[in-house]
């Protein structure tokens, strides 16, 4: 099928999500706190799928994939996922990357160049993205307080062509503007945060002290840090 063709009748989507940040994470607070933030994490999606017709398939490391029956469900899970789960004070930013296809399945498994291009997606994406492929798109259709935002082609790892990327955006974001700190990437209310400073004109926020802290003994080292860590 060519990138960007409307999907076989007998399709899937496939969603990829992670906990962006995750190395950092395990870096400033430990292997037993990430790991059960990891799992705070799988269980609260856990407790969406139902409700999308969707299942999922396994975890590997903090990554969840996830098979969807319909791409419109699949989608509405996936901005959820992102606004629900990963919008709280005090947890990982998640990103998310979604496509649409034919795949095989294999002792409860899925494989496919369907599952490999979500999975693709999914790593090209911003903690709090939510990334799809045309598709996907183009099979979910218009979704009631959901906008689609067009990202272009991108160039995808081990990906021959460019594929064509859009952003699925809840139309009302509820709750406040959180905040990343830079020292283990973790989302933040700013009103909640244990502590700020400022460095070079700009004000970062804490989840503790112990990350402030870190911050002052390495300031440039954290405030280039990108985004978004594997």
């Amino acid at each position: 099928m060519t990138l960007g063709e409307a999907p076989p009748t007998e399709a899937h989507t496939f969603l990829f999500a992670d906990l962006a940040g995750f190395t950092a994470l395990t870096e400033a607070h430990g292997d037993e706190q990430a790991t059960e933030l990891a799992f705070d994490f799988f269980d609260a999606v856990g407790e969406l799928l139902s409700e999308h017709a969707a299942e999922r398939v396994k975890a590997i490391g903090d990554e969840l994939m996830i098979r969807g029956e319909d791409a419109g469900q699949a989608v509405r899970l996936a901005v959820r996922i992102v606004n629900e789960v990963g919008a709280q004070h005090g947890f990982p930013m998640i990103r998310i990357g979604l496509n649409t296809g034919s795949a095989v399945e294999r002792e409860s498994d899925w494989f496919g160049s369907a599952v490999n291009l979500a999975a693709r997606v999914a790593s090209v994406a911003a903690g709090g993205e939510v990334l799809a492929t045309e598709t996907t798109r183009q099979a979910a259709g218009e979704l009631r307080g959901i906008e689609w935002q067009a990202r272009g082609p991108r160039a995808l790892k081990n990906v021959t062509q460019q594929v064509p990327i859009f952003a699925a955006l809840a139309v009302e974001r509820l709750g406040p503007q959180l905040v990343v700190d830079p020292v283990c990437r973790m989302a933040l209310d700013p009103a909640a945060c244990a502590g700020q400073l400022m460095h070079r004109g700009s004000v970062y926020h804490f989840c503790s002290l112990s990350c402030a802290e870190a911050f002052a003994a390495h300031p440039d080292q954290h405030a280039g840090a990108a985004p978004v860590d594997e």
